[in-house]
């Protein structure tokens, strides 16, 4: 659990799919954190901006994807931690999250505590790098 006297974290949550986003959002929002909601790619670049500690995007989105909204975000010199979420299980999609230096992936569907561990302890490897 976040402490109630420290500031909430807001986490951008990037996921087309109504019910995942939500689910996502909730479990954040139980543990503390303050989630920023986004349906897709091209509301994930509007909404992202120095305040978000980090992001949580969907692989497979339309039009603009999980590794584009990485992309543009490190085209932007923002450093923002990006945890992936994707029901597939391609090893190839691991390579490319390495290559772009992804904080962690998470298979759907998505488990509540190994969310809100995952979202923790990049929170404290972001901290203990800055």
């Amino acid at each position: 659990m976040a402490d109630s006297q420290a500031v909430r974290k807001k986490i951008l949550v990037v996921e087309d799919n109504d019910f995942v986003r939500m689910q996502i959002i909730r479990f954040l929002d139980e543990a503390g954190f303050e989630a920023v909601e986004a349906r897709d790619g091209n509301a994930a670049m509007a909404a992202i901006n120095p305040d978000i500690a980090m992001a949580i995007v969907d692989v497979r989105m339309e039009p603009i994807d999980g590794f584009e909204f990485i992309k543009a975000v490190r085209a932007r010199e923002m450093e923002t931690p990006v945890v992936l979420v994707t029901g597939d299980n391609n090893p190839d999609l691991l390579n490319e999250a390495n290559k772009w230096g992804v904080a962690a992936v998470l298979m759907k569907p998505v488990q509540r505590d190994r969310l809100v561990k995952t979202v923790t302890r990049t929170l404290h490897s972001q901290e203990r790098a800055s």
